[in-house]
């Protein structure tokens, strides 16, 4: 959504506090609404910081609020969520302490309960057909391929 209106500094400051207060954004986001809102570069940079000091952005908390999320919610697997989170341009140290978010019981429980679930619900006669459906699903989600093997060969 590209707007002909034209944004004064403290208009794009509260616009982007609202942006950044109903939802966690990350920075490539804030970066690209206010381009969307024809801020130049300088002013960009001075909505970014403003956003910054105030504490209405943080990388750190957008990446563990999203790994949180999309696991909880969307039952994806660790390589997903660090690819997508990749493609927002978080760093390494972010992505690491995002995973702290997920403990290591619940991440095993969710991916074998997903597994049974979805091995439940294919219908395919072929056993190598079956395997493939079900590797193919947990390896979109983003699971790792060793879980996926060692459960889709126990399943089937």
């Amino acid at each position: 959504m590209k707007s002909s209106k034209s944004y004064t500094l403290e208009e794009a400051k509260r616009t982007l506090e609202n942006y950044c207060a109903y939802q966690e954004r990350c920075h490539k986001e804030v970066a690209q609404k206010l381009r969307d809102m024809r801020m130049i570069p300088e002013a960009i940079d001075i909505v970014v910081v403003h956003l910054l000091e105030h504490d209405f952005l943080n990388e750190s908390r957008f990446a563990k609020t999203y790994a949180r999320g999309k696991f909880r919610v969307k039952k994806w697997g660790r390589k997903r969520i660090e690819l997508e989170l990749k493609k927002r341009e978080i760093g390494a140290f972010n992505i690491k302490e995002a995973f702290k978010e997920i403990p290591d019981t619940e991440y095993l429980n969710t991916f074998h309960e997903l597994a049974e679930k979805k091995a439940a619900t294919i219908k395919e006669s072929n056993p190598f057909k079956k395997k493939k459906k079900l590797a193919d699903y947990l390896l979109y989600r983003g699971w790792e391929s060793h879980l996926v093997y060692d459960k889709v060969n126990e399943l089937f």
